[in-house]
């Protein structure tokens, strides 16, 4: 079995088990607890990605610029500021330690 068929084969079963999630009656989420823990779900899914990302390199946890930049712009989003802005000012962080201070 090449990669290709590997792919081939997880596309599918991705594709079936969404397809499954739309046979799942709606009544089942409207009780508060099982409609908090999709929510929560969603925040918690989406905290791991981010962090996997910021923190993860050569099989290891990585310190780097990456850090400083995400909270730059989670302390901009936390006081409403522009999506443009605080992605563009995390940029910038990022970019001023790896020039500055030689992060990675």
């Amino acid at each position: 079995m090449t990669t290709w068929h590997l792919i081939l084969l997880a596309s599918i079963a991705v594709l079936a088990i969404k397809l499954l999630g739309y046979a799942v009656p709606p009544r089942l989420f409207d009780q508060p607890r099982p409609r908090r823990t999709l929510e929560l779900l969603t925040v918690s899914l989406l905290a791991g990605l981010v962090a996997v990302q910021m923190l993860g390199g050569d099989g290891g946890i990585v310190l780097d610029a990456r850090i400083p930049a995400v909270a730059v712009a989670a302390g901009l989003f936390a006081v409403r500021a522009p999506f443009i802005v605080a992605v563009a000012a995390a940029a910038a962080t990022a970019a001023l330690l790896r020039q500055l201070a030689g992060l990675p």
